[in-house]
């Protein structure tokens, strides 16, 4: 029994094996190319379950589907048109177009692949640098400057089955023995145009600092010519009401007058006036009904017991 099953075991497994070597597994990430005897028979771009015949006769080889990323981490030096120096740094996107061209041009080889990549995309850039100024190349003309780029690496890649989907400037600097006179010319530009602007600044502060003391010259002057007169008004207005008050009665109006001018010129006990009792400044001081005549003497002191 056992001399029967171990060769039917054998054979089981052997059809297993067999079995294994026909079939393969493509992923949503993978190209499949079939190859018969060194020759691509077909390009598979489905996922999913597929048979060939074992090897020698069929073999499979995967390629990468997805976007891949040339991103070389040391810049290159390129001239503008003023014959300055510039590091620039690019990345590009690529994925593989056409897998059965890519793989006669570059067997398989991703690395090969990007290193071509590489030089076609530091041509293109060259090309596309050395006829634009510093300035077209920083701001002005980036944007142009990388759909250049971007079209140029295009049509040479296309011819090897590789697709560029797009190519970046990442950084832009000057070489480092330039780069201190450039940054001292720039500081120098902006001190300039700061020193521009605080004059300027200057000089409006003045013309509204002059402006705002006129209209205040301006504006006291009204202020005080109306006080004035409104001050005259009012003067002519009393100088009216005592005329009428001294045309009703001009006895009581003296005597009213003559009262405020004995309050105003004996404030305090030590107050002293030079004057003499007979003048008409003492008219009522000491008679009432303002005929004339001396003040009346001080009434006498009592005895001393």
């Amino acid at each position: 029994m056992n001399r029967i099953l171990m060769p039917l075991g054998i054979l089981v497994a052997i059809l297993v094996v067999i079995a294994l070597s026909c079939t393969f597994i493509v992923r949503e990430r993978d190209y499949a190319l079939v190859f018969a005897l060194g020759e691509v028979r077909e390009v598979i771009d489905e996922p999913g379950l597929y048979f060939k015949l074992p090897p020698p006769f069929q073999n499979v080889v995967y390629l990468e589907k997805r976007l891949l990323t040339i991103d070389d981490s040391q810049p290159e030096r390129i001239q503008t048109a003023e014959k300055i120096n510039l590091l620039i740094d690019a990345y590009a996107k690529w994925r593989i177009a056409d897998p059965r061209l890519y793989y006669v041009t570059f067997g398989g080889d991703e690395r090969g692949a990007q290193a071509r990549l590489q030089a076609v995309i530091r041509d293109a850039l060259n090309a596309s640098v050395n006829r634009r100024t510093v300035a077209a190349v920083i701001s002005r003309e980036r944007n142009m400057i990388m759909d250049e780029i971007r079209n140029n690496v295009a049509k040479t890649a296309a011819s090897v089955g590789v697709e560029v989907v797009d190519v970046r400037l990442k950084r832009i600097d000057f070489v480092p023995e330039i780069s201190e006179s450039v940054y001292r010319r720039m500081e120098a530009e902006r001190t300039r145009a700061a020193n521009e602007q605080r004059s300027i600044g200057a000089a409006e502060s003045e013309r509204i600092r002059a402006n705002a003391e006129r209209q205040r010259d301006e504006i006291v002057a009204e202020a005080y010519a109306r006080a004035q007169a409104l001050m005259g008004e009012g003067d002519a207005e009393a100088g009216g009401i005592f005329a009428q008050a001294y045309g009703k009665d001009a006895e009581f109006f003296n005597f009213y007058r003559s009262l405020q001018a004995y309050r105003e010129s004996f404030r305090s006990r030590s107050d002293v006036l030079v004057v003499s009792p007979d003048s008409d400044f003492f008219r009522y001081f000491g008679n009432v009904s303002g005929n004339g005549g001396a003040p009346a003497a001080p009434a006498p002191l009592p005895a001393t017991p």
